[in-house]
């Protein structure tokens, strides 16, 4: 449970397991002018998340005079299969509610397949942090105690939320994840106003809500496997095989590695056996799943890819070829890069990749990278351009390190 001097959790924390009651909570929380969120899920075992809790919170002015035990509340699906969630889904697609999370991408996943869409507006505290200058993917309690002085009990943490009943001190850390996350994000908030910089964060949330994050082809999950040095056939019979297993795993509802491996996968394609003998013969694989149903679609995946003409063959991933010579200017784009991230009290990680570095020093303004588009252009791309060109050259001045024009 997280503590603080002057803050303190409800005695009793407000558990729905019922469609009723759920729907006159969301209704409230309609009123609101943003709600926090957080889950509770298991996915150890299988494909699609269990999902086990949400918690909301309502923030804004009905946090003035009310009762906190009111305004905030623990969803439990798992406590009731039969409560309907949709009173929950309309309140993530209401546009007049702000969804406030903390690291979203795993809890929007949940949700966009559990109703079909995203939560919409959402704003992710993690990436507000990083904006602010709280380092790379901070975590949520050292946000806390940075912003709000919290410490966190975290005896709790790897419980296993499925289990029923839950005990008050369960209940009170999940709950705590969306209680102490409204004034986190009302004093980011305010660090963004500011710092002139609300702009930048609404950029990074529209690209948190690009639905195709969430929707995976099976046809292009082989891009996700390392297979270095891999010849066209070869990738053609992986990204069948591994179709397959997406298809599977889903069917199963089993993580993907439990239906076959990568490393079996790999070693499949690349010696694309056609029969049960030589199937078997795959480190890892046996010959009783060789012999069974998976063993037959896996030998008529390698078959798909076997049958698909030459010129269709997916082709290997490259890198563009970079010209001879451009470690220095490398290495001067990685100083400007720190310089530039320490002078605007922002992340490395959200202006600029090593690769970002090595295209922009390779290729310039043709540098198809996000380092040389909008605000990241401005606090870094624009400056890694004279660099490049000698226009601009690093200098230091005491004990830093300073941009200066030659």
């Amino acid at each position: 449970m997280l503590t603080t001097r002057s803050d303190k959790l409800p005695d009793e924390a407000r558990m729905i397991t019922d469609t009723a009651t759920l729907e006159t909570f969301c209704a409230r929380a309609e009123q609101a002018p943003y709600v926090t969120v957080d889950t509770e899920f298991l996915r150890e075992s299988t494909y699609w998340p269990i999902l086990c809790l949400v918690q909301v919170a309502m923030g804004g002015d009905l946090m003035d005079g009310e009762d906190d035990a009111d305004l905030s509340a623990v969803i439990d699906p798992i406590e009731n299969p039969d409560m309907d969630l949709s009173p929950l889904y309309r309140l993530f697609a209401n546009e007049n509610v702000l969804k406030v999370f903390h690291a979203a991408r795993q809890d929007l996943e949940i949700f966009h397949h559990q109703s079909g869409a995203l939560p919409h507006p959402v704003f992710d505290t993690q990436v507000a942090a990083m904006v602010c200058g709280f380092g790379d993917s901070v975590g949520y309690e050292n946000l806390l105690t940075r912003l709000t002085g919290a410490t966190v009990d975290k005896g709790t943490r790897f419980t296993d939320w499925s289990i029923r009943p839950l005990n008050k001190r369960q209940i009170d850390y999940a709950l705590a994840d969306v209680v102490y996350l409204r004034p986190a994000y009302e004093k980011l908030c305010k660090m963004l106003a500011d710092q002139g910089r609300e702009d930048w964060i609404g950029e990074e949330m529209s690209g948190l809500l690009d639905e195709k994050i969430y929707l995976v082809d099976p046809m292009e999950t082989y891009l996700r496997i390392k297979s270095r040095n891999a010849k066209p056939r070869t990738l053609a019979v992986l990204r069948e095989l591994a179709a397959w297993r997406e298809l599977e795993a889903r069917r199963r509802d089993q993580p993907r590695n439990r239906i076959l491996r990568d490393e079996a996968m790999l070693e499949i394609a690349h010696h694309t056996p056609d029969s049960v003998a030589k199937l078997e013969r795959t480190r890892g694989l046996g010959k009783r799943m060789a012999e069974g149903q998976a063993g037959q679609d896996i030998l008529k995946a390698v078959k798909r890819g076997m049958d698909i003409p030459g010129d269709q063959c997916p082709k290997p991933r490259t890198k563009p070829d970079l010209p001879n010579g451009i470690g220095p200017t490398m290495d001067l784009l990685k100083v400007l890069l720190k310089m530039k991230c320490e002078e605007f009290n922002v992340a490395q990680k959200l202006i600029a990749s090593s690769e970002d570095v090595e295209m922009i020093a390779a290729f310039g303004e043709k540098a198809d990278v996000s380092a040389m588009r909008s605000w990241r252009r401005e606090v870094f791309g624009e400056d890694a351009l004279r660099i490049r060109s000698g226009e601009c050259a690093l200098g230091i001045e005491g004990r830093r390190v300073v941009l200066k024009k030659t």
